[in-house]
């Protein structure tokens, strides 16, 4: 018998049959038990711990570029001539990571030192006024930082466990 049947045919009896009316009251009147319905509330899933979003760009960063050891690292010490050549590949491999994860973009195609209108009901998140900054706009102006985009943004999966959730780098250890 289709669903369709089995609803018509319900209703007649439900209207004309009043012992079986009082049988199909008590599906809608207690609550949900294991029944003719067998409706049973789907299992919970325990969900894992999500690793946030900054601790997975600082692992990134850690991992491919050493960012974390090279700015930890008290550099007193050193000439700048070594820390010169230090920072070249920390610069190149942090730098390979944003472009990979992030694709950063300039916010405007105007170079630095060039001139800018910001015209009326500027976004103040994309532009910020410094100077002598009255009257209303536009205003006219001189390009000191073309600011920054991210069109893409890429954070590999994290596949961990909840107790490693917060961990940027591992200890590396050397075995003999």
């Amino acid at each position: 018998m289709n669903r369709v049947e089995l609803a018509f045919r319900t209703f007649f009896w439900i209207f004309f049959k009043k012992s079986f009316a009082e049988k199909i009251e008590t599906f809608f009147e207690a609550p949900p038990q294991e029944t003719l319905l067998e409706h049973k509330e789907p299992q919970k899933v325990e969900e894992k711990k999500a690793r946030n979003d900054a601790i997975q760009i600082l692992a990134l960063l850690q991992r491919e570029g050493r960012l974390i050891d090279f700015l930890k690292e008290p550099i007193d010490s050193y000439s700048d001539a070594q820390i010169g050549a230090a920072v070249r590949d920390v610069h190149r491999d942090c730098a390979a990571v944003l472009e990979r994860v992030f694709d950063i973009q300039p916010l405007v195609d105007n170079d630095e030192g060039s001139c800018l209108t910001v015209v009326s009901g500027f976004d103040p998140e994309q532009f910020r006024l410094t100077g002598n900054v009255t009257g209303e706009p536009p205003y006219e102006g001189t390009v000191r930082h073309h600011g920054w985009r991210a069109s893409k943004i890429e954070l590999p999966l994290w596949n961990g466990n909840e107790e490693s959730a917060d961990i940027i780098a591992p200890v590396e250890v050397e075995l003999p």
